[in-house]
């Protein structure tokens, strides 16, 4: 018995080890854009969240830091002297945009941001899409599953394996919107969330199918940017690309409102937990009569 376990632990293992490289590299693209919010929207309290998630994030960089480094690589040669120019009259607007908003009101509720803070939130948009494009690797799955593998293999290695991979990535997906959102009403617009939620997972969908079905990735805007464009356009007029990203908008948008929430009646529980637990200063009891 004891050796037929050690066997079956064996080949779970090694199912699970054939995963790894694309898990781990989908997991560290769709970690980027949470770890990014930290910095653009909020820094969560809970040190628990941050730690995690940069542990997340360093874990699963190490394995691909050699693909991290290609990438990079790659980026600087694709770049040419067109793309340049493009990217210094990017700098100018942004610059402009810069200038536009010292130049408000001290009354306005808008803060002003940095060129810096502005090249973070292109990269935040751009990387977005790879959070919930991990729920497209069931594909994966439905591989695995086709392989022959034992029932008990499938339900108690494989199963796990890609609920853990798939919670952690569409999580990420949530937890930015939601910092973003939050942002946005601390800015006083409140009114334009519920429409910022709608572009952006409508954005998403075209992301996800450009990567699963076009094979592009984020970093392609620099690269192939004309390329990305005709792709686009000839989608949108294709009637199975057009519904495979109306599905697609509708999943995000019914799971997006499913785990935003859990996660805000989760972080309100936390909150309130935190305050019950708060210290309170003691109060003095006012003077008498008799002691005056």
């Amino acid at each position: 018995m004891t050796a037929q376990l050690m066997d079956w632990m064996t080949v779970a293992w090694g199912i699970m080890q054939g995963n790894h490289r694309f898990m781990v590299w989908n997991t560290f693209l769709a970690v980027v854009p949470l770890a990014l919010s930290f910095w653009l929207f909020h820094k969560p309290r809970s040190q628990w969240l941050r730690w995690g998630v940069f542990l997340i994030l360093g874990a699963t960089f190490l394995p691909t830091a050699h693909r991290v480094f290609r990438t990079g690589i790659f980026l600087l040669q694709r770049i040419s002297a067109d793309y340049l120019i493009w990217i210094l009259i990017l700098t100018l607007i942004l610059m402009s945009s810069e200038i536009w908003q010292l130049r408000r009101s001290q009354n306005s509720s808008t803060v002003s941001r940095s060129l810096l803070w502005w090249l973070g939130f292109v990269a935040f948009i751009a990387f977005l899409p790879n959070a919930p494009y991990v729920l497209t690797d069931v594909i994966h799955l439905i591989n695995d599953i086709r392989a022959g593998h034992s029932v008990w293999m499938i339900t108690l290695a494989l199963i796990p394996q890609y609920l853990i991979f798939m919670i952690v990535g569409f999580q990420s997906y949530v937890l930015s919107l939601i910092y973003l959102i939050g942002y946005m009403e601390r800015c006083g617009l409140r009114r334009w969330t519920g429409l910022a939620e709608v572009v952006i997972h409508g954005l998403t969908a075209v992301g996800i199918y450009l990567g699963r079905f076009q094979r592009f990735n984020s970093w392609d805007i620099l690269t192939d940017p004309d390329i990305l464009v005709r792709s686009v356009m000839n989608d949108l007029i294709g009637r199975r690309p057009v519904l495979v990203m109306i599905v697609t908008f509708v999943v995000i948008t019914v799971l997006y409102w499913l785990f935003k929430q859990l996660t805000l009646a989760l972080m309100h529980r936390n909150s309130r937990v935190k305050s019950a637990w708060s210290p309170v200063a003691p109060v003095e009891s006012p003077a008498t009569d008799s002691e005056a």
